[in-house]
């Protein structure tokens, strides 16, 4: 799933090609895609894209007399760049939007389709689609560790809820958590002071680090390839390499479908974390990261 960084990647490519552009046209060949229905989706053509936001995980585009296109990728959205008038592609297409210079396509590689599109009218309606989490990027400290502890769950589900902080995921969190060298499973009303200090500078430095060299890497260019593993990550997508920080083997806790990456050296004390055995001491915890990701 595009993660903060990824999103910062689309918007960074959207910015020179849509904005101040007049949509010219939408078309539509999956219809279940849309979750809303009144404004029709085709009020959006003639209006001028003004601006571009990251909500959570979501694309927002800023049109003409506050009206708002809302994107969700979910796991396997993609956003496409394409010369004008080009053709949705069969079975992975759900949208076109058209434009002077060029064709935006959306498309989703997954038999689950969970991607959406949304068409609202206003701040207030807007805000719907904000699950409260706070901009992680932003937050100070104080906030920061208020938000963390307002419930006394898993770090790897606090970092990932969406209500608590807005655009991590499972593939940055697990950065997030080995450069903290803290372990996933560490209830957030269990770190000392000198524990949420350090992940809270560090949640800062992945993301921003990995923003930064993802548009660095793409510079003007469309990104062609958006996906939740790359070679130079510590830990996440890594099960069995070594580590990059101590050369242990990366170990993972897997659960259903999700999936959580770690080393035991640099963050559970040398211990390996056994699924059967986790999967208890998580309980509801671990049943609702499923959850996180929306």
């Amino acid at each position: 799933m595009p993660e903060l960084p990824d999103v910062e990647l689309y918007l960074h490519a959207l910015e020179p090609r849509v904005v101040g552009e007049e949509v010219i046209g939408i078309r539509v060949a999956s219809f279940s895609i849309l979750k809303t229905y009144d404004p029709p989706i085709d009020r959006v053509v003639g209006r001028t894209v003004e601006g571009l936001r990251r909500v959570g995980k979501r694309v927002v585009f800023g049109l003409a007399d506050d009206w708002f296109l809302v994107v969700h990728l979910m796991i396997s959205g993609r956003f496409q760049w394409r010369p004008p008038g080009a053709g949705i592609p069969r079975r992975v297409g759900h949208l076109a939007i058209d434009f002077p210079d060029g064709t935006l396509l959306l498309t989703e590689a997954s038999t689950k389709k969970r991607a959406s599109v949304s068409l609202v009218v206003g701040e207030d309606a807007l805000a719907e689609h904000d699950r409260g989490g706070i901009d992680p990027l932003s937050a100070t400290l104080d906030r920061f560790t208020a938000k963390l502890t307002e419930e006394n769950r898993t770090l790897k589900r606090a970092l990932t809820d969406p209500r608590m902080f807005s655009g991590i995921g499972n593939a940055y969190s697990d950065e997030i958590l080995h450069r903290a060298k803290l372990s996933p499973v560490q209830r957030s009303r269990n770190l000392d002071e000198a524990e949420l200090a350090r992940l809270h500078e560090n949640t800062i430095d992945v993301l921003v680090e990995w923003r930064d060299r993802l548009i660095a890497e793409n510079g003007d260019a469309w990104p062609s390839k958006v996906t939740a593993f790359r070679p130079e990550m510590a830990v996440h997508g890594k099960y069995r390499e070594a580590c990059p920080a101590c050369g242990d083997a990366v170990q993972r806790i897997a659960y259903a479908s999700n999936e959580v990456n770690y080393c035991p050296t640099c963050q559970t004390g040398g211990k390996a974390l056994a699924d059967r055995s986790l999967s208890r001491l998580l309980g509801d915890d671990w049943e609702g990261m499923g959850l996180a990701e929306e």
